[in-house]
């Protein structure tokens, strides 16, 4: 049942509680953690659980580690999937609340090497379920909440939108691995009564996002004078969503949302790939002309990527109805600030461009481009 249009129940915690957020080390969850002890009226603890892998990186959350680190704010390198490390940190502090956002998420990897998405999403989110409910069991001042992809409701065509209604539908390894986990975590709501609520946004953007996702791969090819690789016709649209507007969503639904709902999340910005690729363009052209020619001439249209999904709409209707949540950041402010913070931080760029990712991505451009 539906919660009443425009009535909030009551905050699920009080401001001294502990939050644990998995994945706090990577874009989303880097994000959140510096909404939630920046921009809030929160005064307890977080808690940042991040396994380091290759999206991991501590240099997104060095300001957060600095103003906070050793009282608020405590990092735990961890694994999601280890059971005896989760129970351990359950016993060792009072958590009120779980924000799961460690995923394995990017769906070309997923293409490429789904096991470690099948390992992390799936098994991991089971196990991290697992403690909260254990860890959990006769309190009532607990939330789990699930942050997920609207890449789990399938592919649409011209018109329509996904509602939290939707049926899922998903197409790639990724997708269908985030599906999983969200009927698991409703499966637990159901079965065992553990307080949840699950959230579907749309394609995030925004500073420190790795260099594997649409927007800062294509501008930091640009600057590096590379061909601007677009799947297909670059036609198939996705609807944007700035972080900052994302972590406010997921803020008001895990204070203040219904135990079992699902909130769906969006910009209401819907883009054809190509077109976000030449709004890329316009804007280093202003901000950093390049003297090798326009960046709009290094797009290269290559071979279309297998299972590619057409079109994604979010219909958010519920959450601002509900909870009152609006986005504040429309698509061109938003890139325009995207872009100048890539500018401006050429240090976090050289230390994630290295190493694993580097490796990775050179091999699959060649594959994509060959």
């Amino acid at each position: 049942m539906n919660m009443p249009d425009a009535v909030q129940p009551p905050p699920v915690f009080g401001n001294d509680a502990v939050i644990l957020v998995t994945g706090g080390a990577g874009f989303i969850g880097s994000h959140f953690i510096r909404h939630v002890l920046t921009r809030t009226d929160f005064t307890g603890t977080v808690i940042n659980l991040d396994k380091l892998t290759y999206a991991g990186n501590l240099a997104s959350i060095a300001d957060v580690d600095r103003q906070f680190g050793g009282g608020r704010y405590r990092f735990v390198q961890g694994d999601i999937t280890d059971r005896a490390m989760l129970d351990g940190l359950f016993g060792r502090h009072r958590v009120n609340a779980v924000v799961h956002l460690a995923a394995e998420s990017h769906v070309d990897r997923s293409i490429h090497g789904p096991a470690d998405f099948i390992e992390t999403n799936i098994n991991g989110t089971f196990r991290l379920l697992e403690a909260s409910r254990q860890a959990w069991s006769g309190r009532a001042d607990v939330r789990f909440h699930q942050v997920s992809t609207d890449e789990v409701y399938g592919s649409l065509g011209e018109t329509g939108q996904f509602f939290e209604t939707t049926p899922y539908d998903p197409r790639s390894p990724y997708s269908a691995t985030k599906a999983a986990s969200d009927h698991l975590v409703r499966a637990y709501h159901h079965t065992y009564g553990l307080p949840v609520t699950i959230s579907n946004c749309s394609n995030n953007y925004g500073p420190y996002q790795f260099p594997e996702k649409l927007v800062p791969l294509m501008l930091l090819n640009a600057l590096e004078g590379k061909p601007l690789p677009v799947y297909g016709n670059g036609r198939n649209v996705r609807d944007w969503l700035y972080v900052e507007d994302h972590c406010e969503a997921v803020w008001q639904i895990l204070t203040r949302g219904r135990a079992g709902e699902t909130y769906n999340v969006g910009g209401e910005c819907e883009k054809q790939n190509i077109e976000v690729i030449h709004a890329i363009c316009e804007v280093l052209e202003e901000l950093r002309p390049s003297r090798k020619g326009r960046y709009q001439d290094l797009i290269a249209f290559v071979t279309d990527r297998p299972g590619h999904d057409q079109r994604y709409a979010i219909n958010c209707d519920k959450i601002k109805r509900q909870l009152g949540w609006n986005q504040r950041h429309d698509f061109a402010g938003g890139l325009r600030a995207t872009v100048s913070w890539y500018l401006q931080n050429t240090a976090w760029i050289d230390g994630v461009r290295s190493g694993e990712y580097r490796r990775w991505i050179d091999r699959n451009y060649r594959e994509r481009t060959s």
